[in-house]
């Protein structure tokens, strides 16, 4: 818990970049959206001023949607060129997404899988969370043992994103990681920030582990960070406890 959403995007970037400066080949799965701005523009600072190199890093967009192409204003991988992977040194052929244009969309997930685990799976599944408690675009009763498949969006993820497609309809359907694919990661590392994610952060840690909030499923999950700040945090009820483990921790534990 930090006290803004700058400080807890650069903790968490300077999460990541102790990934890559431990295992230069680490495969990254990256979420889109607002929430991870303030990480990306981070980590291109310290690719410019500190060195922290891409080059030999995998990166794997969490989700994408169905029928539009990968240079669609809304499209994820434009948001991720255009944020990130344009900003580093990042080789176009490290770049992944799912292939929402193919013609055999199950067989389109499938490939997808086969290219995480051919990078000898996951390191670091980065996520943002939905104000209804969605990971990737594993909507709510998603299944808790999902892999990479298609998914309907519900109505409440479509406004959230009908800003990137302006007056265009938002598609229906995305290609999505699935839950039990983020629990493969190594590390999985969630970020939230603001008031209209404080219900949900509080059901992600503190509720019941449950389908229909699938980021509970980050309580099984043996190396799991949450970063939020101070508005994101206002629905916990044992916020005052987790403040003290967080004073507490040894020197050893603070960045981890």
């Amino acid at each position: 818990m930090l006290p803004t959403a700058e400080a807890a995007c650069l903790r968490a970037a300077r999460i990541v970049a102790r990934i890559l400066r431990g295992k230069p080949d680490a495969a990254l799965a990256l979420p889109t959206g607002s929430t991870p701005r303030g990480i990306y523009a981070e980590l291109s600072r310290l690719h410019r001023e500190e060195g922290l190199s891409f080059a030999r890093a995998s990166a794997f967009s969490l989700d994408e949607y169905v029928g539009i192409p990968p240079d669609h204003p809304g499209a994820f991988r434009r948001a991720l060129e255009e944020a990130l992977y344009r900003q580093v040194d990042l080789p176009a052929a490290r770049v992944h997404a799912p292939d929402g244009q193919a013609a055999d969309l199950p067989a389109a997930c499938a490939r997808y899988e086969a290219e995480i685990a051919a990078a000898g799976g996951l390191d670091l599944a980065l996520l943002g969370l939905g104000t209804d408690g969605h990971v990737a675009f594993n909507e709510p009763t998603s299944s808790l043992g999902s892999r990479t498949r298609l998914k309907t969006l519900a109505e409440e993820t479509r406004a959230a994103n009908q800003p990137a497609f302006g007056g265009a309809p938002v598609p229906h359907h995305a290609l999505t990681v699935g839950i039990a694919t983020i629990l493969q990661a190594r590390r999985c590392l969630l970020v939230a920030f603001g008031g209209a994610k404080a219900a949900a952060v509080a059901k992600l840690i503190e509720g019941p582990l449950t389908a229909f909030v699938p980021a509970s499923a980050l309580q099984l999950h043996p190396h799991a960070t949450v970063i939020v700040d101070e508005a994101a945090a206002d629905g916990l009820r044992l916020r005052a406890y987790y403040d003290a483990v967080a004073a507490a921790k040894p020197a050893w534990q603070r960045e981890a």
